[in-house]
């Protein structure tokens, strides 16, 4: 259930971390287990974007190594540069927030009215971008660091990573295509370095858990959180995006009033 529910949540704008957060309060998930689990399925969902965007993902490598001088290298190999770079600086903002505050955001995954409380924050931006425009702009060095920014809030469990980059890009007018992709190419580097901080910290030894259940719990996260993306983009064509905000209105609401 678990793996299930971040397959779906890390890519719709509802949270996973705070939905791990109330399941894993529900079902009294033992803390020592808590970090282990969300470091392998957080993995798993990050297979996902990079399968869903490989062809992007190849092209922006080819452009960064290409090598030779004429003028159709030169401009390829430049525009690829330039995106990586507002890539880097989208993460600037989550990073520097993360190692200031680190204790003090852990400390809020105890917090399952807390968590209630920020999904219902997460409902009121969705909601809110009923009323923005949509645009035609690509996303620039400026825009690359408010969604950054947007992407740092998000570090707070029950705000969602994806309603706060993408309602960043919306209110910049930016393409829901070129958001969408900019959006989740832009946090692969933040989950890749996770995964790598807490194996370095030894967080995710299998004791108490089988590696079995961990990497099928992992596989089956990748492959729900696909269509979910494939789902996301999809929405961002339409006009219903800010239906989820509704949704977590009143997930946020019943946590309030069920969780202690």
């Amino acid at each position: 259930m678990l793996s299930v529910l971040q397959g779906v949540a890390e890519f719709l704008p509802i949270s996973s971390s705070g939905h791990l957060v109330i399941l894993q309060h529900i079902f009294e998930v033992p803390e020592n287990l808590r970090m282990r689990l969300e470091v392998f399925l957080h993995a798993g969902t990050m297979v996902s974007i990079f399968v869903f965007y490989a062809k992007r993902i190849f092209m922006l490598l080819g452009g960064i190594f290409a090598f030779g001088s004429g003028e159709e290298t030169v401009q390829r190999r430049r525009e690829a540069w330039l995106y990586a770079g507002r890539l880097f600086v989208s993460t600037l903002p989550a990073i520097a927030i993360y190692f200031t505050f680190k204790d003090q955001i852990e400390s809020l995954t105890a917090n399952a009215r807390m968590v209630g409380a920020l999904l219902m924050f997460t409902g009121a931006v969705l909601i809110g971008t009923r009323f923005l425009p949509r645009g035609s702009r690509q996303v620039g060095w400026m825009r690359a660091f408010i969604m950054g920014v947007g992407q740092a809030i998000a570090l707070l469990p029950g705000v969602s990573r994806s309603g706060m980059t993408l309602a960043s890009a919306r209110g910049g007018r930016v393409d829901p295509d070129a958001a969408a992709e900019f959006s989740f190419l832009m946090s692969a580097p933040l989950i890749c370095g996770g995964v790598l901080l807490e194996l370095v910290k030894g967080e995710v030894s299998a004791e108490g858990m089988s590696w079995g259940v961990l990497l099928w719990g992992s596989a089956l996260a990748a492959v729900i959180g696909y269509f979910s993306l494939a789902l996301l983009v999809k929405a961002l064509k339409g006009r219903w995006f800010w239906l989820f905000g509704p949704y977590c209105i009143i997930a946020g609401l019943c946590t309030l009033i069920f969780c202690r």
